[in-house]
């Protein structure tokens, strides 16, 4: 198997699924007592909370380009970004360092495509919800994107950075989540996005009125095949 390096902290609750679920699908391929040969650099998410101005940017930046070298150095042959967010400078981390970058929205457009999905409505933070860096990814494999509400950007956020990414999971938010996907399906979306890693700890993937597709667990299966070096994860 190849070695994998997760660039992780983004936060410590996603980081802690990634591990998991891409032990449970190398498991799955490879048997019962494998796992995953992974370096995992954890991040201070203190320094990457709240960008808002090209500075901010500029500072997360430099964090994470310095966090692939070192991964690439310790010997990663891949790298995951574990956060929808931080793909904003997907291409400058890829313009500094000579390995693959698994990119999560290429995995979600691609597993969109191949499953006939042409319309959907993408939740997540307010910076994968209403700039075009993620939504571009999905357009060009063909997918339609419901444009933001821009209320329901303003729950998203307040549950995601308040609630989820410090381990708090809230009933009323999971209704609040079950309401916006049944309205967007009222709006005509074939399917839910969750693009962000968290998400998923509120939402019932498989009790839903639409298909629910997780970024988090396709970005997961997507690593476990590269690590395996064949389709083999399905």
């Amino acid at each position: 198997m190849r070695k994998l390096g997760l660039i992780g902290g983004m936060s410590w609750v996603s980081t802690a699924l990634y591990y998991e679920r891409i032990n449970r699908f190398i498991q799955k391929g490879a048997g019962p007592m494998a796992s995953a040969p992974l370096l995992i650099e954890s991040l201070d998410f203190t320094e990457l909370h709240g960008l808002n101005s090209d500075e901010d940017w500029s500072r997360a930046t430099e964090v994470l380009v310095a966090s692939a070298k070192r991964l690439q150095d310790a010997g990663a042959e891949a790298l995951l970004i574990g956060a929808n967010s931080m793909h904003r400078v997907y291409r400058d981390i890829e313009a500094e360092v000579d390995v693959e970058i698994i990119h999560i929205a290429e995995c979600v457009g691609m597993k969109l495509k191949a499953s006939g999905i042409k319309n959907v409505a993408l939740l997540g933070t307010r910076n994968v919800m209403t700039e075009g860096f993620y939504r571009r990814r999905l357009v060009a494999h063909g997918i339609d994107i419901l444009p933001p509400d821009m209320g329901n950007v303003e729950t998203l956020d307040r549950i995601i950075y308040d609630q989820l990414m410090v381990g708090k999971i809230r009933r009323d938010s999971e209704r609040a989540l079950k309401t916006i996907i049944t309205n967007k399906e009222q709006e005509g979306a074939d399917a839910i996005v969750l693009a962000c890693t968290e998400l998923d700890l509120i939402v019932d993937t498989k009790a839903n009125v639409l298909p629910v597709f997780d970024s988090t667990v396709i970005h997961c299966e997507a690593a476990a095949e590269w690590i395996l070096g064949s389709d083999e994860v399905n």
